[in-house]
Protein backbone atom coordinates (compact mmCIF):
# COMPACT_ATOMS: atom_id res chain seq x y z
CA UNK A 1 0.00 0.00 0.00
CA UNK A 2 2.98 2.78 1.10
CA UNK A 3 5.06 2.14 -2.52
CA UNK A 4 1.57 2.60 -4.61
CA UNK A 5 0.61 6.08 -2.67
CA UNK A 6 4.46 7.15 -2.79
CA UNK A 7 4.72 6.22 -6.80
CA UNK A 8 1.38 7.82 -7.62
CA UNK A 9 1.86 10.95 -5.90
CA UNK A 10 5.22 11.23 -7.36
CA UNK A 11 3.71 11.56 -10.57
CA UNK A 12 1.55 14.11 -9.54
CA UNK A 13 3.55 16.45 -7.81
CA UNK A 14 6.83 16.87 -10.31
CA UNK A 15 5.04 18.44 -12.62
CA UNK A 16 2.78 20.81 -9.95
CA UNK A 17 6.45 21.93 -8.60
CA UNK A 18 7.78 22.47 -12.13
CA UNK A 19 4.26 24.37 -13.06
CA UNK A 20 4.04 26.73 -9.63
CA UNK A 21 7.72 27.89 -10.31
CA UNK A 22 6.45 29.03 -13.55
CA UNK A 23 3.62 31.23 -11.63
CA UNK A 24 5.56 32.58 -8.61
CA UNK A 25 6.45 35.70 -11.37
CA UNK A 26 2.64 36.09 -11.60
CA UNK A 27 1.69 36.15 -7.86
CA UNK A 28 4.31 38.62 -7.93
CA UNK A 29 2.53 41.23 -10.40
CA UNK A 30 -0.66 40.28 -9.03
CA UNK A 31 -0.15 42.42 -5.69
CA UNK A 32 -1.94 45.40 -7.02
CA UNK A 33 -5.04 43.09 -7.62
CA UNK A 34 -8.26 43.17 -5.30
CA UNK A 35 -7.90 41.50 -2.24
CA UNK A 36 -8.70 37.64 -2.20
CA UNK A 37 -10.44 36.35 1.14
CA UNK A 38 -8.57 33.93 3.55
CA UNK A 39 -10.69 31.06 2.17
CA UNK A 40 -11.98 30.55 -1.62
CA UNK A 41 -13.79 27.83 -3.42
CA UNK A 42 -12.59 26.91 -6.63
CA UNK A 43 -14.21 25.17 -9.76
CA UNK A 44 -12.79 23.64 -12.58
CA UNK A 45 -13.95 26.93 -14.62
CA UNK A 46 -12.96 29.25 -12.42
CA UNK A 47 -9.23 28.37 -12.15
CA UNK A 48 -9.36 28.35 -16.18
CA UNK A 49 -10.26 32.18 -15.22
CA UNK A 50 -8.40 33.24 -12.75
CA UNK A 51 -5.45 32.15 -14.92
CA UNK A 52 -6.20 33.85 -17.86
CA UNK A 53 -6.42 36.83 -15.82
CA UNK A 54 -3.02 36.25 -13.86
CA UNK A 55 -0.83 34.40 -16.27
CA UNK A 56 2.14 36.58 -16.62
CA UNK A 57 2.53 35.50 -19.80
CA UNK A 58 -0.94 36.07 -21.17
CA UNK A 59 0.03 39.66 -19.64
CA UNK A 60 2.88 40.07 -21.62
CA UNK A 61 1.33 38.61 -24.54
CA UNK A 62 -1.31 41.32 -24.66
CA UNK A 63 1.18 44.07 -24.22
CA UNK A 64 2.81 42.26 -27.70
CA UNK A 65 -0.23 42.58 -29.27
CA UNK A 66 -0.04 46.29 -28.67
CA UNK A 67 3.00 46.68 -29.46
CA UNK A 68 1.85 45.70 -33.06
CA UNK A 69 -0.45 47.89 -33.68
CA UNK A 70 2.01 50.73 -32.54
CA UNK A 71 4.32 49.21 -35.27
CA UNK A 72 1.51 49.51 -37.70
CA UNK A 73 1.15 53.27 -37.20
CA UNK A 74 4.26 53.82 -37.32
CA UNK A 75 4.82 52.16 -40.79
CA UNK A 76 2.05 54.10 -42.08
CA UNK A 77 3.78 57.18 -40.36
CA UNK A 78 6.56 56.18 -43.85
CA UNK A 79 4.03 57.46 -46.20
CA UNK A 80 2.29 60.28 -44.46
CA UNK A 81 3.64 63.54 -45.36
CA UNK A 82 6.68 64.59 -43.83
CA UNK A 83 7.16 68.14 -42.12
CA UNK A 84 10.13 69.43 -40.94
CA UNK A 85 10.68 73.01 -39.51
CA UNK A 86 13.75 74.44 -39.08
CA UNK A 87 15.96 77.80 -37.75
CA UNK A 88 19.26 79.14 -37.78
CA UNK A 89 21.13 82.18 -36.59
CA UNK A 90 24.56 83.40 -37.56
CA UNK A 91 26.63 85.55 -36.26
CA UNK A 92 29.00 86.76 -38.70
CA UNK A 93 32.17 87.98 -36.45
CA UNK A 94 34.40 88.92 -39.08
CA UNK A 95 33.47 88.83 -43.07
CA UNK A 96 36.61 88.75 -45.78
CA UNK A 97 36.19 91.46 -48.34
CA UNK A 98 35.19 89.31 -51.77
CA UNK A 99 37.50 91.89 -53.79
CA UNK A 100 40.59 91.67 -51.42
CA UNK A 101 43.58 91.21 -53.52
CA UNK A 102 42.10 91.71 -57.42
CA UNK A 103 41.89 94.88 -59.07
CA UNK A 104 38.40 95.91 -58.38
CA UNK A 105 39.38 98.12 -55.70
CA UNK A 106 39.28 101.20 -57.31
CA UNK A 107 35.11 99.98 -58.15
CA UNK A 108 33.34 102.74 -55.77
CA UNK A 109 35.85 105.03 -57.33
CA UNK A 110 33.94 104.20 -60.64
CA UNK A 111 30.38 104.51 -58.95
CA UNK A 112 31.75 108.39 -57.89
CA UNK A 113 31.93 108.76 -61.60
CA UNK A 114 29.20 107.71 -62.65
CA UNK A 115 27.19 110.15 -60.21
CA UNK A 116 29.30 113.08 -61.57
CA UNK A 117 28.43 112.51 -64.77
CA UNK A 118 24.70 111.70 -63.59
CA UNK A 119 25.09 115.11 -61.74
CA UNK A 120 26.27 117.42 -64.67
CA UNK A 121 24.46 115.55 -67.43
CA UNK A 122 20.89 117.35 -65.07
CA UNK A 123 22.77 120.12 -64.82
CA UNK A 124 22.58 120.46 -68.26
CA UNK A 125 19.38 119.79 -69.15
CA UNK A 126 17.21 120.75 -65.88
CA UNK A 127 16.79 124.63 -67.76
CA UNK A 128 18.10 126.28 -64.75
CA UNK A 129 21.26 129.06 -65.95
CA UNK A 130 22.62 128.84 -62.60
CA UNK A 131 23.53 125.20 -62.74
CA UNK A 132 26.25 124.53 -64.53
CA UNK A 133 28.60 121.49 -64.80
CA UNK A 134 31.50 120.83 -62.83
CA UNK A 135 34.82 119.46 -62.73
CA UNK A 136 35.02 115.24 -61.01
CA UNK A 137 37.32 116.98 -58.43
CA UNK A 138 35.21 119.64 -57.21
CA UNK A 139 32.38 117.18 -57.22
CA UNK A 140 33.86 114.96 -54.83
CA UNK A 141 35.11 118.20 -52.95
CA UNK A 142 31.97 119.42 -52.96
CA UNK A 143 29.86 116.05 -51.95
CA UNK A 144 32.97 115.22 -49.06
CA UNK A 145 31.77 118.92 -47.56
CA UNK A 146 28.16 117.85 -47.49
CA UNK A 147 28.87 115.14 -45.77
CA UNK A 148 30.63 116.51 -42.88
CA UNK A 149 28.15 119.30 -42.81
CA UNK A 150 25.83 116.56 -41.92
CA UNK A 151 28.22 115.04 -39.32
CA UNK A 152 28.09 111.63 -41.96
CA UNK A 153 31.14 109.65 -43.07
CA UNK A 154 31.34 109.27 -47.18
CA UNK A 155 30.23 105.75 -47.87
CA UNK A 156 33.47 103.34 -47.95
CA UNK A 157 35.29 105.46 -46.17
CA UNK A 158 34.77 104.38 -42.67
CA UNK A 159 37.49 101.50 -42.81
CA UNK A 160 34.31 98.94 -43.00
CA UNK A 161 33.66 96.12 -45.45
CA UNK A 162 31.10 96.93 -47.45
CA UNK A 163 29.93 93.54 -47.71
CA UNK A 164 29.82 92.20 -44.39
CA UNK A 165 26.56 91.49 -43.27
CA UNK A 166 27.12 90.45 -39.35
CA UNK A 167 23.47 89.00 -38.74
CA UNK A 168 21.73 86.39 -40.49
CA UNK A 169 18.54 84.57 -40.01
CA UNK A 170 17.31 81.69 -41.72
CA UNK A 171 13.41 80.21 -41.27
CA UNK A 172 11.89 77.58 -42.99
CA UNK A 173 9.16 74.98 -42.83
CA UNK A 174 9.56 72.06 -45.36
CA UNK A 175 6.78 69.62 -46.59
CA UNK A 176 7.70 65.86 -48.82
CA UNK A 177 5.48 63.42 -49.47
CA UNK A 178 5.92 59.54 -50.88
CA UNK A 179 4.65 59.03 -54.04
CA UNK A 180 5.84 55.76 -54.85
CA UNK A 181 8.02 53.63 -52.34
CA UNK A 182 7.66 49.95 -52.40
CA UNK A 183 9.87 48.92 -49.51
CA UNK A 184 7.37 51.60 -46.88
CA UNK A 185 4.17 49.35 -48.74
CA UNK A 186 5.74 46.28 -48.26
CA UNK A 187 6.84 47.01 -44.23
CA UNK A 188 3.07 48.44 -43.68
CA UNK A 189 1.66 45.09 -44.83
CA UNK A 190 4.43 43.03 -42.77
CA UNK A 191 3.26 45.23 -39.93
CA UNK A 192 0.01 44.04 -40.46
CA UNK A 193 1.45 40.61 -40.59
CA UNK A 194 3.45 40.89 -37.34
CA UNK A 195 0.14 41.74 -35.50
CA UNK A 196 -1.55 38.26 -36.61
CA UNK A 197 1.74 36.43 -35.70
CA UNK A 198 1.13 38.06 -31.84
CA UNK A 199 -2.57 37.08 -31.98
CA UNK A 200 -1.89 33.94 -32.78
CA UNK A 201 0.80 33.73 -30.21
CA UNK A 202 -0.98 34.88 -27.57
CA UNK A 203 -4.18 32.53 -28.30
CA UNK A 204 -1.43 29.67 -28.72
CA UNK A 205 -0.54 31.06 -25.43
CA UNK A 206 -3.95 31.00 -23.54
CA UNK A 207 -4.92 27.02 -24.74
CA UNK A 208 -1.70 26.34 -23.38
CA UNK A 209 -2.49 28.10 -19.92
CA UNK A 210 -5.95 26.17 -19.98
CA UNK A 211 -4.33 23.11 -20.20
CA UNK A 212 -2.13 23.12 -17.66
CA UNK A 213 -4.63 24.76 -15.47
CA UNK A 214 -6.55 21.71 -16.12
CA UNK A 215 -3.97 19.08 -15.75
CA UNK A 216 -2.49 21.24 -12.25
CA UNK A 217 -6.69 20.75 -11.08
CA UNK A 218 -7.13 17.14 -12.45
CA UNK A 219 -3.81 16.17 -10.05
CA UNK A 220 -5.01 18.20 -7.24
CA UNK A 221 -8.26 16.26 -6.86
CA UNK A 222 -6.34 13.21 -7.80
CA UNK A 223 -4.72 13.78 -4.77
CA UNK A 224 -7.85 14.88 -3.04
CA UNK A 225 -9.67 11.16 -3.95
CA UNK A 226 -6.87 9.48 -2.78
CA UNK A 227 -6.59 10.53 0.28
CA UNK A 228 -10.28 9.67 0.74
CA UNK A 229 -9.74 6.44 0.15
CA UNK A 230 -7.13 6.13 2.21
CA UNK A 231 -8.95 7.54 4.96
CA UNK A 232 -12.04 4.84 4.58
CA UNK A 233 -8.94 2.27 4.51
CA UNK A 234 -7.79 3.66 7.92
CA UNK A 235 -11.61 3.60 9.03
CA UNK A 236 -11.91 -0.08 8.06
CA UNK A 237 -8.98 -1.01 9.27
CA UNK A 238 -9.78 0.47 12.62
CA UNK A 239 -13.03 -1.84 13.20
CA UNK A 240 -11.02 -5.00 11.82
CA UNK A 241 -8.65 -4.38 14.85
CA UNK A 242 -11.80 -3.94 17.67
CA UNK A 243 -13.49 -6.55 16.16
CA UNK A 244 -10.11 -8.72 15.94
CA UNK A 245 -8.97 -7.49 19.83
CA UNK A 246 -12.69 -8.80 21.09
CA UNK A 247 -12.30 -12.11 18.96
CA UNK A 248 -8.57 -12.73 20.96
CA UNK A 249 -10.24 -12.33 23.98
CA UNK A 250 -12.95 -14.71 23.41
CA UNK A 251 -10.89 -17.31 22.33
CA UNK A 252 -11.71 -17.01 19.00
CA UNK A 253 -7.95 -15.83 17.44
CA UNK A 254 -4.98 -15.94 18.22
CA UNK A 255 -3.00 -12.55 19.64
CA UNK A 256 -0.61 -12.73 16.74
CA UNK A 257 -3.77 -12.21 14.50
CA UNK A 258 -4.35 -8.69 16.87
CA UNK A 259 -0.75 -7.35 16.81
CA UNK A 260 -0.45 -8.15 12.87
CA UNK A 261 -3.95 -5.93 12.37
CA UNK A 262 -2.38 -3.18 15.12
CA UNK A 263 1.00 -3.14 13.02
CA UNK A 264 -0.62 -2.73 9.97
CA UNK A 265 -3.01 -0.19 11.17
CA UNK A 266 -0.06 2.11 12.47
CA UNK A 267 1.47 2.11 9.03
CA UNK A 268 -1.85 2.97 7.55
CA UNK A 269 -2.23 5.68 9.02
CA UNK A 270 1.46 7.13 8.99
CA UNK A 271 0.70 6.87 5.15
CA UNK A 272 -2.35 9.03 5.64
CA UNK A 273 -0.28 11.17 6.96
CA UNK A 274 1.76 11.79 4.53
CA UNK A 275 -0.84 11.58 1.71
CA UNK A 276 -2.82 14.45 3.37
CA UNK A 277 0.50 16.73 3.37
CA UNK A 278 0.89 15.72 -0.41
CA UNK A 279 -2.56 16.86 -1.23
CA UNK A 280 -2.87 20.09 0.73
CA UNK A 281 0.85 20.60 -0.97
CA UNK A 282 -1.10 19.94 -4.20
CA UNK A 283 -3.44 22.30 -4.01
CA UNK A 284 -1.08 25.13 -2.90
CA UNK A 285 0.50 24.27 -5.72
CA UNK A 286 -2.34 25.16 -8.32
CA UNK A 287 -3.23 28.06 -5.73
CA UNK A 288 0.65 29.26 -6.90
CA UNK A 289 0.12 28.80 -10.63
CA UNK A 290 -3.04 30.36 -10.69
CA UNK A 291 -1.42 33.60 -8.53
CA UNK A 292 -3.51 32.94 -5.79
CA UNK A 293 -1.44 33.78 -2.62
CA UNK A 294 0.11 30.47 -0.66
CA UNK A 295 -1.85 31.37 2.43
CA UNK A 296 -5.10 31.43 1.34
CA UNK A 297 -7.15 28.46 1.76
CA UNK A 298 -8.08 27.22 -1.17
CA UNK A 299 -11.52 24.17 -1.58
CA UNK A 300 -11.83 22.27 -4.91
CA UNK A 301 -14.97 21.73 -6.17
CA UNK A 302 -15.96 18.84 -8.07
CA UNK A 303 -14.87 15.74 -8.58
CA UNK A 304 -12.37 13.63 -10.32
CA UNK A 305 -15.60 12.02 -12.47
CA UNK A 306 -15.19 10.46 -16.50
CA UNK A 307 -18.94 11.22 -16.61
CA UNK A 308 -18.94 14.77 -16.70
CA UNK A 309 -16.58 14.91 -18.92
CA UNK A 310 -17.35 15.84 -22.30
CA UNK A 311 -16.50 12.96 -24.50
CA UNK A 312 -15.14 13.90 -27.94
CA UNK A 313 -17.98 13.41 -30.60
CA UNK A 314 -14.97 11.82 -32.94
CA UNK A 315 -11.78 10.33 -32.42
CA UNK A 316 -11.22 9.61 -36.08
CA UNK A 317 -7.60 10.95 -36.78
CA UNK A 318 -8.10 12.32 -40.38
CA UNK A 319 -11.58 14.16 -39.16
CA UNK A 320 -9.45 15.52 -36.17
CA UNK A 321 -6.67 16.61 -38.53
CA UNK A 322 -8.89 18.62 -40.40
CA UNK A 323 -10.32 20.79 -37.71
CA UNK A 324 -7.00 21.33 -36.17
CA UNK A 325 -5.44 22.36 -39.39
CA UNK A 326 -7.99 25.01 -39.37
CA UNK A 327 -7.84 25.91 -35.60
CA UNK A 328 -4.29 25.39 -34.48
CA UNK A 329 -2.59 28.94 -33.77
CA UNK A 330 0.72 26.99 -33.84
CA UNK A 331 0.04 26.05 -37.76
CA UNK A 332 -1.14 29.69 -38.52
CA UNK A 333 2.08 30.78 -36.61
CA UNK A 334 3.91 29.33 -39.12
CA UNK A 335 1.80 30.63 -42.15
CA UNK A 336 2.51 33.50 -40.77
CA UNK A 337 6.23 33.48 -40.81
CA UNK A 338 6.30 32.42 -44.01
CA UNK A 339 4.24 35.93 -45.29
CA UNK A 340 6.81 37.90 -43.10
CA UNK A 341 9.30 36.05 -45.01
CA UNK A 342 7.63 36.52 -48.34
CA UNK A 343 7.36 40.65 -47.15
CA UNK A 344 11.06 40.84 -46.64
CA UNK A 345 11.05 39.65 -49.94
CA UNK A 346 9.18 42.50 -51.04
CA UNK A 347 10.69 44.97 -49.23
CA UNK A 348 14.43 43.17 -51.02
CA UNK A 349 12.56 43.50 -54.10
CA UNK A 350 11.82 46.99 -54.30
CA UNK A 351 15.78 48.11 -53.96
CA UNK A 352 15.42 47.38 -58.08
CA UNK A 353 13.03 50.23 -58.16
CA UNK A 354 13.08 53.92 -58.14
CA UNK A 355 11.66 55.77 -54.74
CA UNK A 356 9.93 59.26 -56.02
CA UNK A 357 8.85 61.87 -53.60
CA UNK A 358 7.47 65.45 -53.79
CA UNK A 359 8.78 68.16 -51.90
CA UNK A 360 7.35 71.98 -51.04
CA UNK A 361 9.88 74.39 -48.81
CA UNK A 362 9.37 77.86 -47.32
CA UNK A 363 11.63 79.63 -45.75
CA UNK A 364 12.40 83.52 -44.66
CA UNK A 365 15.89 84.71 -44.88
CA UNK A 366 16.84 87.59 -43.31
CA UNK A 367 20.24 89.49 -43.62
CA UNK A 368 20.23 92.37 -40.99
CA UNK A 369 23.43 94.74 -40.63
CA UNK A 370 24.49 95.65 -36.99
CA UNK A 371 24.77 99.02 -38.38
CA UNK A 372 21.34 100.54 -40.17
CA UNK A 373 22.14 103.88 -40.84
CA UNK A 374 21.07 104.71 -44.29
CA UNK A 375 22.48 108.31 -45.90
CA UNK A 376 20.27 109.62 -48.81
CA UNK A 377 20.05 112.90 -50.61
CA UNK A 378 17.84 115.78 -49.53
CA UNK A 379 15.51 116.35 -52.32
CA UNK A 380 16.05 119.67 -54.16
CA UNK A 381 18.92 120.69 -52.41
CA UNK A 382 22.53 119.48 -54.03
CA UNK A 383 25.71 118.00 -52.29
CA UNK A 384 23.25 117.77 -48.84
CA UNK A 385 22.38 114.94 -47.23
CA UNK A 386 20.12 112.98 -44.22
CA UNK A 387 20.66 110.13 -42.12
CA UNK A 388 18.13 107.54 -41.42
CA UNK A 389 18.10 104.54 -39.28
CA UNK A 390 16.19 101.49 -40.67
CA UNK A 391 14.47 99.05 -38.43
CA UNK A 392 15.46 95.66 -37.62
CA UNK A 393 12.67 94.09 -39.54
CA UNK A 394 12.82 96.53 -42.58
CA UNK A 395 11.66 94.75 -45.56
CA UNK A 396 15.01 95.60 -47.44
CA UNK A 397 16.53 92.98 -45.00
CA UNK A 398 13.88 90.04 -45.37
CA UNK A 399 13.50 88.04 -47.94
CA UNK A 400 10.56 84.80 -48.53
CA UNK A 401 12.16 81.56 -50.56
CA UNK A 402 9.48 79.13 -52.21
CA UNK A 403 10.63 76.23 -54.33
CA UNK A 404 8.10 72.97 -54.83
CA UNK A 405 9.95 69.66 -56.98
CA UNK A 406 9.99 65.89 -57.40
CA UNK A 407 12.62 63.83 -55.71
CA UNK A 408 14.00 60.67 -57.79
CA UNK A 409 15.99 57.91 -56.53
CA UNK A 410 16.94 54.65 -58.28
CA UNK A 411 19.89 52.63 -57.53
CA UNK A 412 20.88 51.34 -61.06
CA UNK A 413 23.45 49.08 -59.90
CA UNK A 414 25.05 48.20 -56.26
CA UNK A 415 26.71 45.41 -57.33
CA UNK A 416 24.51 42.57 -57.55
CA UNK A 417 23.83 42.87 -53.47
CA UNK A 418 19.92 43.11 -54.00
CA UNK A 419 20.02 39.76 -56.19
CA UNK A 420 22.15 38.31 -53.54
CA UNK A 421 19.62 39.38 -50.71
CA UNK A 422 16.97 38.21 -52.87
CA UNK A 423 18.60 35.10 -53.03
CA UNK A 424 18.72 34.31 -49.25
CA UNK A 425 15.16 35.78 -49.09
CA UNK A 426 14.07 32.79 -51.18
CA UNK A 427 15.76 30.16 -49.18
CA UNK A 428 14.77 31.50 -45.81
CA UNK A 429 11.19 30.72 -47.07
CA UNK A 430 12.00 27.49 -48.39
CA UNK A 431 13.40 27.00 -44.98
CA UNK A 432 10.16 28.01 -43.36
CA UNK A 433 7.84 25.73 -45.74
CA UNK A 434 9.62 22.30 -44.59
CA UNK A 435 9.75 23.11 -40.94
CA UNK A 436 5.97 23.91 -41.58
CA UNK A 437 5.74 20.77 -43.58
CA UNK A 438 7.73 18.75 -40.48
CA UNK A 439 5.01 20.80 -37.84
CA UNK A 440 2.01 19.23 -39.63
CA UNK A 441 3.27 15.97 -39.40
CA UNK A 442 4.66 16.37 -35.78
CA UNK A 443 0.97 17.61 -34.95
CA UNK A 444 -1.07 14.61 -36.99
CA UNK A 445 1.43 12.26 -35.01
CA UNK A 446 -0.09 14.49 -31.33
CA UNK A 447 -3.61 13.91 -32.45
CA UNK A 448 -2.94 10.20 -33.38
CA UNK A 449 -1.41 10.22 -29.81
CA UNK A 450 -4.21 11.65 -27.93
CA UNK A 451 -6.65 9.65 -29.32
CA UNK A 452 -4.91 6.57 -28.69
CA UNK A 453 -4.48 7.98 -24.83
CA UNK A 454 -8.47 8.91 -24.85
CA UNK A 455 -9.30 5.54 -25.91
CA UNK A 456 -7.24 3.51 -23.52
CA UNK A 457 -8.06 5.25 -20.67
CA UNK A 458 -12.07 5.10 -21.37
CA UNK A 459 -10.97 1.13 -21.50
CA UNK A 460 -9.23 1.32 -18.46
CA UNK A 461 -12.25 3.24 -16.93
CA UNK A 462 -14.68 0.51 -17.81
CA UNK A 463 -12.42 -2.48 -16.61
CA UNK A 464 -11.86 -0.77 -13.47
CA UNK A 465 -15.59 0.00 -12.69
CA UNK A 466 -16.11 -3.57 -12.91
CA UNK A 467 -13.56 -4.73 -10.92
CA UNK A 468 -14.62 -2.46 -8.07
CA UNK A 469 -17.25 -3.97 -8.08
CA UNK A 470 -16.35 -7.35 -7.96
CA UNK A 471 -13.57 -6.18 -5.08
CA UNK A 472 -16.81 -4.14 -2.99
CA UNK A 473 -18.44 -7.58 -3.10
CA UNK A 474 -14.94 -9.86 -2.20
CA UNK A 475 -14.97 -7.64 0.93
CA UNK A 476 -18.19 -7.86 1.60
CA UNK A 477 -17.91 -11.74 1.62
CA UNK A 478 -14.31 -11.28 3.75
CA UNK A 479 -16.31 -8.83 6.11
CA UNK A 480 -19.22 -11.91 6.39
CA UNK A 481 -17.04 -14.71 7.12
CA UNK A 482 -15.12 -12.72 10.10
CA UNK A 483 -18.15 -11.46 11.47
CA UNK A 484 -19.39 -15.26 11.54
CA UNK A 485 -15.99 -16.83 12.43
CA UNK A 486 -15.04 -18.61 9.78
CA UNK A 487 -12.78 -16.45 8.13
CA UNK A 488 -9.61 -14.92 8.92
CA UNK A 489 -8.74 -11.04 9.79
CA UNK A 490 -5.72 -11.16 7.64
CA UNK A 491 -8.24 -12.60 4.84
CA UNK A 492 -10.00 -9.46 5.45
CA UNK A 493 -7.43 -6.96 5.15
CA UNK A 494 -6.36 -8.58 2.48
CA UNK A 495 -9.85 -8.14 1.11
CA UNK A 496 -9.88 -4.29 1.83
CA UNK A 497 -6.43 -3.55 0.06
CA UNK A 498 -7.48 -4.68 -3.25
CA UNK A 499 -10.48 -2.89 -2.77
CA UNK A 500 -8.60 -0.26 -1.85
CA UNK A 501 -6.22 -0.19 -4.99
CA UNK A 502 -9.18 -1.14 -6.93
CA UNK A 503 -10.00 2.45 -6.21
CA UNK A 504 -7.11 3.87 -6.63
CA UNK A 505 -6.21 2.30 -10.30
CA UNK A 506 -9.71 3.58 -11.15
CA UNK A 507 -9.00 7.35 -10.26
CA UNK A 508 -5.55 6.76 -11.79
CA UNK A 509 -7.75 5.82 -14.89
CA UNK A 510 -10.04 8.83 -14.73
CA UNK A 511 -7.26 11.03 -14.08
CA UNK A 512 -5.10 9.96 -17.39
CA UNK A 513 -8.63 10.39 -19.37
CA UNK A 514 -9.22 13.90 -18.28
CA UNK A 515 -5.95 14.32 -18.91
CA UNK A 516 -5.70 12.59 -22.05
CA UNK A 517 -8.73 14.82 -23.34
CA UNK A 518 -7.13 18.19 -22.29
CA UNK A 519 -4.17 16.88 -24.67
CA UNK A 520 -6.55 15.64 -27.34
CA UNK A 521 -8.61 19.58 -27.27
CA UNK A 522 -5.39 21.33 -27.51
CA UNK A 523 -4.29 18.79 -30.58
CA UNK A 524 -6.99 20.10 -31.94
CA UNK A 525 -6.35 23.92 -31.29
CA UNK A 526 -10.11 24.38 -29.52
CA UNK A 527 -10.65 28.08 -29.06
CA UNK A 528 -10.72 29.51 -25.47
CA UNK A 529 -13.74 30.59 -24.87
CA UNK A 530 -13.74 33.25 -22.19
CA UNK A 531 -16.54 34.00 -20.68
Amino acid sequence: MSTLFMKVFAAILIPLFLLGTEALSAQAQAGDREEIPERVSLSLDEAIQIALVNNYMLRQGLLDIDIANAQIREAWGTVYPQINASGEYTRNLRTPNPFAGSDAGGLFDTFGALEWLAFNESARTDGDDTTNPIPLDEFFDRQRQGYQEAGLTPPGQDGSNPFAVENQFNAGISVSQAIYNGAAFAAIRGARQFRKLSENQFEAERQSVVNEVKNSFYSALLAKEQLDVLQSSVDRLQKTVEETRRSVEAGVLSKYDRISAEVELVNLETNLIEVENQAELAVKNLALQLGIPTRTTVELVGSLDADGANVPETLDPELAWELASQQRPDLALSEGRIDILNVEREITRAGFLPTLNAFASASYIGSVPSNRTQVNPIEGEDFSFEARDRGFFDRSYWEPAVAVGLSLNWNIFNGFQTSMQMQQNQIEIKKAEIDREFQENAIYLEIEQAIRSVETALKRIRSQERNIERAELNYEFARTRLQEGTGTSLEERQASSLLDESRLNYLSAVYDYLTALSEYERALGNPVIRD
